[in-house]
């Protein structure tokens, strides 16, 4: 029995339900930054994050800084980027477009390889692209939380090693850490950032970064200083390898509370094996979206090899919009997400199935999801198909 107060369900694509020792660990007292028990904490945190990356690699560097998600591509842009670098952003929904605002923001020059709505670039796409011209970085959405689209990220590494093995490989894995497999040092990546509220399992406000020593050197290889402050390496790279070695050292105030709530979280994900947390994923994953389509719906990701296991975005009956449907859903005590990406939000909604809401059998909620859509659309008139 959850010690949480009563609230409808949250399945979203994050932030997701939290469990009951995580947000306990939100309410720690009060301490210093900069003291030995939260240097401890803050330490072992970010050896944990090594693990939860699968990455042994002595010169990569996990870094937790506080911030959104949004302040990963701000520090990729800021670091790793130098005016007229040229950027090569492979393109599964609204997250790409959004990456590529940051790195022009910073003077680099993205170009954007688009696929159709609820689709990825293809192998062959990508290669003659690298092929065209050089790109200081590519940049893989893994999971597009607006198509719910999952990239190989896997297959274009082995790509970009072979056609382009200067180019850095950039994975924003806000959507997929923690749902999806990601071998940091086996795919030979050097960025994958994320954040702390969607699979991971800790509220808001940590931006997650695992870089590699290669994306490392060449920030310190730049011809000018950081564009930024706050993202600079400059400034958290000291502060990050003296916390881990369990060093206090200050640049700017980190959050204890957020940090010990990720600390349990990341606790709870390595007692058991990582194979096994992506397996129970992927069997929630299949029961929701079969369940769609005995519903007579279909998804945006057509294709099952296209499809993540952390969300599902789904189509919506012609006629009937997300304001239709997504009250009505929260009459049952279930929250869904509508649609976000720019050509085609009004037409469809999206489920968020990971974390808690998968890993603890006992809370049923795939169940509460899939009931909980069936009934309202029967509520609207939807009439699925016998």
């Amino acid at each position: 029995m959850s010690a949480q107060a009563e609230h409808p369900t949250l399945l979203i694509p994050g932030p997701i339900e939290f469990d009951d020792a995580v947000l306990s660990a939100m309410s720690h007292f009060g301490e210093s930054h900069v003291g030995a028990p939260f240097v401890t904490v803050f330490g072992d945190t970010l050896t944990q994050l090594r693990s939860l990356f699968q990455s042994t690699d002595p010169t990569a560097q996990p870094f937790v800084i506080s911030g959104s998600g949004t302040l990963g591509w701000d520090q990729v842009a800021a670091n790793l980027t130098q005016p007229g670098d040229q950027i090569l952003v492979l393109h599964t929904g609204y997250f790409a477009d959004s990456f590529a605002d940051c790195l022009s923001a910073y003077g680099a020059v993205p170009t954007q390889l688009k696929a159709p709505i609820g689709s990825r670039p293809s192998l062959s796409e990508i290669e003659a692209a690298l092929t065209e011209k050089p790109y200081k970085i590519i940049t893989i959405t893994h999971v597009d939380t607006s198509t719910g689209v999952l990239s190989d990220v896997k297959a274009i590494a082995d790509l970009v090693h072979r056609v382009s093995p200067q180019t850095l490989i950039v994975v924003d894995a806000v959507c997929s850490a923690g749902c999806e497999p990601i071998a940091f040092d086996a795919w030979g990546l050097d960025v994958v950032l994320t954040a702390s509220q969607k699979a991971i399992g800790c509220p808001a406000g940590l931006s997650i970064l695992m870089t590699s020593g290669r994306a490392i050197a060449a920030f310190e290889n730049r011809t000018s200083p950081p564009a930024a402050y706050f993202a600079s390496w400059a400034n958290w790279l000291p502060i990050m390898r003296a916390y881990e070695a369990k060093k206090p050292m200050y640049f700017a105030t980190p959050s204890p509370q957020l940090v010990r709530a990720l600390h349990v979280s990341l606790t709870q994900i390595l007692s058991k094996p990582l194979e096994e947390r992506f397996a129970v994923h992927a069997a929630a994953s299949k029961k929701i979206k079969q369940a769609v389509a005995a519903l007579g719906l279909k998804q945006l990701a057509a294709r099952e090899e296209d499809q993540a296991n952390g969300m599902t975005a789904i189509w919506l009956p012609e006629g009937i919009a997300p304001p239709d449907v997504l009250p009505k859903i929260l009459a049952r005590g279930v929250v869904f997400a509508g649609g976000l990406h720019r050509e085609c939000a009004t037409r469809y909604i999206r489920i968020g199935h990971m974390g808690v809401s998968v890993t603890d059998p006992k809370r049923g909620d795939a169940d509460k999801a899939v009931k909980a859509l069936g009934e309202a659309l029967g509520e609207v008139g939807y009439k699925a198909p016998a």
